[in-house]
């Protein structure tokens, strides 16, 4: 009876093991997988609000540039004001678009790495449940090594996306910001 309740006891523990090797995967590849949709939302979020500014942005610049066509008072010695509103909306947006740019890339990153990570989990449990039934069951028992997942981060080279992304974006401010100092200049001194 001892050895029947030793031996119960024992395969018991195994499957509770087993189960639980499982349920803490399953947990893992679960919170990865929501961190991942909570990540995409953020970003989505951000990219609204990007659109907002660039948005409002353009309509503040046609109205500078409509004021400076229409007003008959503003000459070529005045073209300072223009020039002093225009850099001081320039550096505003260029702030606001920096630090938006800074969320979003941050949030792209913190995505990518929850998205790594959910890929290694999925393996390792795709991996053990293959290796167990192809053993027909039997379960010898598993390692803790081998439900250990690490937080996976992405290489070097992903962040060269990130410098592109914002290269592109403050080169095109730059440009903006040089056509309206221009067409400033050409409509009030000529």
């Amino acid at each position: 009876m001892a050895e029947y309740e030793t031996q119960h006891h024992h395969q018991h523990q195994q499957a509770v093991s087993k189960e639980t090797a499982f349920q803490a995967l399953n947990t893992i590849i679960q919170l990865h997988f929501e961190k991942t949709l909570e990540k995409k939302r953020s970003i989505d979020l951000q990219k609204k609000e990007l659109h907002k500014l660039f948005q409002i942005f353009f309509i503040f610049l046609g109205l500078v540039f409509l004021a400076q066509s229409q007003s008959p008072r503003l000459q070529c010695r005045h073209c300072w004001i223009p020039i002093t509103l225009l850099s001081m909306a320039h550096l505003i947006f260029y702030v606001s678009v920096a630090q938006t740019l800074r969320c979003i890339n941050g949030f792209k990153y913190q995505r990518r790495c929850h998205k790594l990570t959910l890929g290694l989990a999925t393996e390792k449990l795709r991996e053990i449940k293959m290796r167990l039934s192809a053993a027909n069951a039997e379960y010898d028992g598993l390692g803790d090594e081998e439900f250990e997942i690490h937080y996976q981060e992405p290489p070097e080279s992903y962040f060269g996306k990130f410098k592109r992304n914002w290269a592109l974006h403050f080169g095109f401010l730059i440009l903006i910001y040089a056509f309206m100092i221009s067409s400033s200049v050409v409509l009030l001194c000529f």
